[in-house]
């Protein structure tokens, strides 16, 4: 199962945001060298480019989150958050999670962290089910 996949099967019913946070592997940080992470990408048949250097300011960073956004077709709109990491700091998000939020704000799912707890499927039963109970109330 993959965002795509649920993005194609739910965007009529629910409005996805994606938001950009800070790089989790870059070069200039914690970066696994040129060999593992091209191993890796070959492995998650990811497009995305992992030579990207820490953004150190916010152009920076938007030209790195719409290279993530065109690599990954997802065809959600992509926000960026701002240098000072709040969005990442209120959701615990690095270096990636998922999450469903109901139209209340109140937190219906909340994903373990990537890569090991990112797990889409998760994200699509805990959407038939906040679905199912929004009908029913």
């Amino acid at each position: 199962m993959s965002l795509n996949e649920i993005y194609q099967t739910y965007q009529h019913k629910i409005q996805f945001i994606k938001v950009y946070i800070r790089e989790a592997h870059p070069v200039d940080g914690w970066w696994f060298g040129k060999g593992l992470m091209n191993a890796l990408l070959r492995l998650s048949g990811s497009k995305v480019s992992w030579e990207i250097y820490d953004p150190k300011t916010i152009e920076e960073r938007r030209a790195a989150a719409g290279d993530c956004a065109e690599s990954l077709q997802y065809g959600v709109k992509t926000y960026v958050d701002e240098m000072n990491d709040q969005v990442n700091k209120d959701y615990a998000a690095w270096p990636t999670r998922l999450y469903l939020i109901d139209k209340n704000g109140f937190v219906v799912y909340a994903g373990g962290l990537g890569p090991f707890g990112f797990k889409p499927g998760e994200l699509k039963r805990a959407l038939q089910k906040h679905l199912q109970e929004d009908m029913i109330s």
